[in-house]
């Protein structure tokens, strides 16, 4: 069984590397789901690493109904990925109606190529998964990360063995796996799990410090951009 590590630094994934893992998925902020590496992160693993270095293609956190902007930047971080010779792209779309957006997704796999490609966790909000396994498979999906369509992989088991027995896509569980539960996977048959490893350390006391996190912009139905009617209002009022 294959074990791919969800990375969110350079020292996670040589960490991964080291602990036998066979490829990585690099991203950061866990926190949020993952959203697409730096391109300095990204060079530096595949200089670092021996073993196969997916990226996560996402450009902000919250839902996958993107704009024109944001899937323009999309195609470019795939751009930048394939001249830095990543292996894997792990993407997606969705219409806002929680549906694949098969041309979206289509272009994106087209760019990637002939680089593998996995859709990511954004499968777990699609209302019809069995049909849209078909479609990702036609238009030349590689792999689908899915806890199957509940909050921990190991819950829907059933649920993943059958979705495999249905397509040639890999389907990779994801989610809440763990030393505990990994082992159930393989003997399903299943082919592939991931999982982030993630414990933490580095600690600071930031007690009596003021947060930089921001509640209000943890919003997954929601998108926060600049406006320019606000900017402009105080461009005014200062210049």
């Amino acid at each position: 069984m294959l074990v791919e590590v969800c990375a969110n630094s350079l020292e996670s994934a040589l960490n991964a590397q080291s602990a036998g893992a066979d490829r990585i998925e690099l991203c950061s902020e866990l926190g949020v789901g993952g959203i697409t590496p730096s391109i300095g992160l990204i060079k530096l693993v595949k200089e670092r690493l021996d073993i196969p270095v997916h990226v996560l293609i996402r450009p902000r956190s919250g839902h996958f109904h993107y704009s024109i902007t944001e899937f323009e930047v999309m195609k470019s971080d795939i751009e930048a990925c394939k001249e830095l010779g990543v292996d894997g792209i792990v993407s997606g779309m969705l219409h806002n109606n929680f549906s694949i957006d098969v041309e979206g997704t289509r272009e994106l796999v087209e760019l990637s190529k002939p680089m593998h490609f996995t859709f990511h966790r954004a499968f777990d909000w699609l209302d019809q998964p069995k049909s849209a396994l078909a479609t990702l498979a036609q238009i030349g999906v590689d792999t689908v990360l899915t806890s199957g369509g509940t909050s921990s992989a190991a819950g829907a088991l059933e649920n993943l063995k059958t979705w495999q027995s249905q397509t040639s896509v890999i389907i990779m569980p994801g989610g809440g796996i763990n030393l505990t539960n990994a082992r159930s996977f393989k003997e399903a048959g299943l082919q592939i799990i991931h999982l982030s490893g993630t414990t933490f350390g580095n600690s600071v006391d930031v007690s009596g410090k003021i947060s930089m996190n921001s509640a209000k912009h943890l919003v997954e139905n929601q998108v926060g951009i600049t406006n320019t009617m606000l900017v402009q209002s105080v461009v005014q009022a200062v210049k």
